[in-house]
């Protein structure tokens, strides 16, 4: 969502959204039951891994399937079939772009 809508939609309203994002991921480890100093590696891990899938994924448009199934092997392990997610991600995309980000956040912008 955040590439789809960063030049469309306002540098507030991605950035709260990008916050609601963090912070669910940050409950989720903390309901996973881990400690505080666990949760304090765990979310930079986990915010290092996003920042880096965001990187890859910037330029989607322009990259070739191969190298498209080269980043999905990057990030998800014990499957076989990649295009099949590299399919799935580009339906997403269109359903993305065809979706204002108003609709898609109203209930977690207001939160």
């Amino acid at each position: 969502m955040l590439k789809e809508y960063k030049n469309i939609e306002t540098k507030d309203n991605l950035q709260s959204f990008f916050d609601y994002s963090i912070k669910q991921i940050e409950l989720s480890i903390r309901e996973s039951g881990y400690g505080d100093a666990t949760i304090n590696k765990k979310m930079k891990d986990y915010v290092n891994l996003l920042f880096s899938i965001i990187d890859k994924i910037d330029d989607w448009e322009n990259i070739d399937n191969e190298r498209r199934e080269e980043i999905f092997k990057k990030y998800i392990v014990n499957v076989s079939n990649f295009h099949d997610y590299s399919e799935y991600f580009e339906k997403y995309s269109k359903y993305l772009r065809n979706n204002t980000f108003k609709n898609l956040s109203k209930d977690i912008i207001t939160l």
